[in-house]
């Protein structure tokens, strides 16, 4: 439930920024010297060998007393070498919390608090900028504003605050010199991959890119403006189909909102792994997956845009029972002919099982780059996705299949491009609220999401006809 007067603004976008006030990527980061670079690089590996040492110490420690370290306990000291090297770090820590798939349960799960519970920041310098971007203090521009933060990540953090009309909202503050700390971290950091890529892993993986789309992610972050236009558009986009109703985001003041601060409305809701809370209020855990799963599918393959992030954090349940979608600043975009290639590939594998299509279908993505392996790929393409008709949710372990997947990419040089891992990222955080709130649900044969799927089979045979013609 929002704290709206007569709730007419809930779940509007933010129409006004809309493709106004988007810089390109990479202008919002700042220009690195040579010696801000050498010294920053120092400075890393200061930090990265004072954590190695205290792993070290710590081993040596534990064999004495009888106890051997494990994962957990160097998962734990990473962490806190990521905190203390700053917000690059955190944001890259972030992304290992938000992959259990790719880096394990245990590194994500002692990442997870790097999501939104990073030391704030200096408060005066906070209201500093407040007053350079709003116009004047906080106690002013607000009837209340709250200096102690509900939430604080790598780039910004969160307060609370009431407007003069009565609103109560959230007031996203950018940290204080945030793009002087990111872009020499950044430079290293594709340095670093060029190195990378000397090796196969590396090349497998295509270093490089993902940190020029790391780069761009985070100095796209660094313009508030950026996400509510984004925000606006994801809402707008589901708007023409069954799903729009099912989900909202919050509210954006356009007169509040420049590019270091964002004001919203304040949503009260459940997190959606908040699995007994959820319960208790009375929603349906099948419902809920169902219409994630269904607005995630939705936005990418018809919108072009879908949400890069659905950790716990930025997915609520509101009183309703509608989703409630918060932070776009990383998010991911089809172009049209990679949704027609995308609702092919889709159909051949789960709806056809025809694995000899699907291989062409990659290799038209410009995944598989070693042409004469694409029949052989078929045959392991059918042996990694078998189990996603055949097994209940509850059972399947998406760790395997990413292992499995990764295995198949390396022996036939694939590299998936940057969308598809990315909306593969948002499959298994779906996966993750299936376990929790629908554990015996099968996704694939939910009377909803089948006919969901056989519309997308016609579009693909429309499609087939139409290249055909």
């Amino acid at each position: 439930m929002t704290m709206k007067d007569d709730g007419s603004r809930s779940g509007e976008p933010a129409s006004e920024l809309h493709g106004d006030g988007a810089v390109h990527a990479r202008e919002q980061l700042s220009q690195v010297s040579p010696f801000d670079e050498i010294s920053r690089f120092a400075s890393t590996a200061s930090h990265a060998a004072l954590g190695v040492g205290r792993l070290v110490a710590g081993s040596v420690n534990g064999i004495v007393h009888g106890r051997r370290p494990g994962p957990s306990d160097a998962a734990h000291e990473v962490r806190h070498t990521f905190e203390r090297l700053g917000p690059t770090y955190v944001k890259l820590g972030q992304l290992i919390a938000s992959s259990p798939g790719v880096f394990g349960p245990v590194l994500s799960n002692e990442f997870e608090s790097l999501l939104d519970k990073v030391r704030p920041a200096d408060p005066a310098e906070l209201r500093k900028i407040l007053v350079e971007e709003l116009g004047g203090p906080p106690e002013e521009v607000f009837a209340a504003f709250d200096a102690e933060p509900i939430a604080s990540a790598s780039i910004a953090q969160v307060h609370t605050a009431t407007l003069h009309s009565g609103e109560d909202v959230v007031v996203k503050i950018q940290r204080p010199g945030i793009s002087d700390r990111l872009a020499p971290d950044v430079a290293i950091l594709e340095r670093l991959a060029g190195i990378a890529e000397i090796s196969e892993y590396g090349r497998m993986l295509s270093a490089r890119h993902f940190v020029e789309d790391f780069a761009d992610g985070l100095s796209s972050e660094l313009d508030f403006r950026n996400e509510a236009a984004t925000m606006a558009e994801w809402f707008e986009c589901l708007q023409p189909g069954p799903f729009g109703d099912r989900v909202r985001v919050p509210y954006v003041y356009d007169d509040l909102t420049t590019r270091r601060v964002m004001t919203m409305e304040r949503i009260y809701a459940i997190r959606i792994d908040d699995a007994a809370a959820v319960r208790a209020a009375g929603h349906s855990g099948e419902a809920l997956c169902r219409n994630l799963l269904l607005s995630l599918l939705d936005s990418a393959f018809h919108g072009g845009l879908f949400h890069g992030d659905l950790h716990a954090g930025n997915v609520l349940v509101d009183d309703d029972g509608k989703l409630v979608l918060l932070d776009f600043g990383i998010v991911g975009r089809f172009n049209a002919r990679t949704r027609r290639i995308l609702r092919q590939l889709v159909v051949d594998l789960i709806v056809k099982q025809d694995y000899d299509s699907a291989g062409r279908a990659i290799f038209l993505l410009g995944a598989v780059h070693k042409p004469g392996s694409t029949s052989k790929g078929a045959d392991d393409l059918k042996r990694v996705t078998t189990p996603l008709s055949t097994t209940e949710l509850g059972a399947m372990s998406y760790t395997d299949l990413g292992r499995q997947l990764a295995a198949v990419a390396k022996a036939h040089d694939a590299r998936l491009p940057r969308e598809l891992i990315l909306v593969g990222k948002q499959l298994l955080y779906v996966e993750k609220y299936m376990k929790l709130l629908a554990p015996r649900w099968k996704a694939i044969s939910d009377r909803e999401i089948y006919g969901y799927m056989a519309g997308i089979m016609k579009e693909a045979e429309r499609d087939r006809r139409a290249r055909n013609a």
